[in-house]
């Protein structure tokens, strides 16, 4: 049956992409028949994203701004990079947040009055992502990544900050270990929440059904995200849809549930920038087509790494052991959140937060390249469940 199943996807294949790319160009010139502005069509709305997102961090009770950062020419002609900042007074080392893909700021608002009561802290919407600039990127997935990691070296020349603590979640993480890389002079520790992009792909899916890998070629010339876009006014609906669960990780802490969902809308119904990069980085969606396992043995030995992941998250967990065969010379503490998901710093906040914290605690203890490798215990084990601008 097994043999059956490759004969048909082998023979299959080459009509399936020629069937999606034949249905991606007729959706979109129905799209436009529809609606001849695209962004008429897709409810982006710059005052509403500002709002939004003034309204999910009221509920961070620390004093913060928000403002753009003029990074000049990286990528496109004069790109901005959206900045909110705390604590900018403490002469502690400061905390940098870098968000995964179709994110933005807002969704650090559970996170950021713990890391603050400590240090200065500064999350970036991503260029290409949030509010930032939208420039268009590479098309090669080498040059993409490091126009990321260009980006970020600017925005931190022009904030004038000499070194941090860098914490990236997602696609953020594999962008953060770039920039650690490139740049290990600045990262006092380097911080991986769930971080995609970092193994090999696997050679083959052993238990996935015929039917999901038909769905996923169809899907392969699309944007990740496309489909909110695509849904045009029913964004917000076909995000509660397909995950919702995303407002019920807030749900504590906001009173409108709605508020998520809308703010994730407003960030990805713009033109996919970084979202383009991602798809050119990318080799299927849950790997990159460069991963960071191939190049880690390159992050200088004294960058000490914090490594967490979600127990039920769907990001592959084996590159952990293959991080600590490599810089086997080198400080790295791995932590598994028991009953969170891809999300950690949503699903479990708490543990989420108490991780970057004794990070930021050895950075100030001048944790040492030579420390023995430690595989931390499951942090907080819970039953798992499924997963489905300015204040002063």
């Amino acid at each position: 049956m097994r043999l059956l199943n490759k004969l048909f996807f082998f023979v299959a294949s080459p009509c399936i992409k020629i069937l999606s790319k034949v249905y991606c160009a007729v959706v979109f010139t129905v799209l436009s028949w529809v609606s001849p502005n695209w962004l008429s069509w897709n409810k982006y709305s710059e005052s509403m994203l500002r709002s939004l997102e003034k309204r999910i961090l009221s509920i961070v009770k620390t004093p913060h701004k928000g403002f753009f950062v003029d990074i000049g020419p990286v990528v496109g002609p004069a790109d901005k990079i959206w900045t909110i900042s705390l604590n900018t007074e403490s002469p502690k080392t400061p905390l940098v947040l870098l968000h995964g893909l179709g994110a933005g700021v807002a969704l650090w608002c559970l996170n950021l009055d713990a890391f603050a009561a400590t240090r200065p802290v500064y999350a970036i919407d991503l260029l290409g992502f949030g509010r930032s600039s939208r420039p268009k990127f590479s098309l090669h997935s080498q040059k993409a990544e490091q126009q990321f990691v260009q980006s970020v070296e600017e925005w931190r020349k022009e904030l004038k900050l000499k070194e941090f603590i860098l914490v990236g979640h997602s696609m953020g993480g594999f962008l953060a270990a770039s920039y650690a890389i490139s740049h290990p002079d600045q990262v006092k520790h380097l911080v991986l929440a769930d971080p995609w992009g970092f193994p090999e792909q696997t050679g083959e899916f052993k238990e996935i059904p015929l039917w999901i890998k038909t769905i996923t070629y169809i899907m392969k010339p699309f944007n990740p995200l496309a489909g909110i876009r695509v849904a045009g006014p029913l964004g917000p609906w076909f995000i509660n849809r397909i995950r919702p669960d995303i407002s019920k990780k807030y749900a504590v802490a906001l009173d409108d549930h709605n508020l998520i969902t809308e703010y994730i809308y407003q960030c990805n119904c713009q033109y996919p920038s970084g979202e383009g990069a991602f798809h050119s980085m990318m080799s299927d969606f849950g790997w990159a087509k460069n991963p960071m396992v191939r190049r880690i043995d390159r992050l200088r030995e004294d960058v000490p790494i914090t490594l967490l992941y979600g127990s039920r998250s769907w990001i592959d967990h084996s590159a952990s052991d293959i991080i600590k065969d490599k810089r086997m010379n080198s400080f790295i503490k791995i932590h598994v959140v028991t009953g969170a998901g891809h999300h950690v710093y949503a699903d479990k906040p708490e543990a989420f937060n108490q991780i970057i914290l004794d990070a930021c605690s050895l950075t100030n203890s001048n944790v040492n390249s030579n420390l023995a490798i430690e595989s931390a215990p499951r942090d907080h084990a819970e039953t798992d469940e499924p997963e489905s601008d300015s204040k002063q």
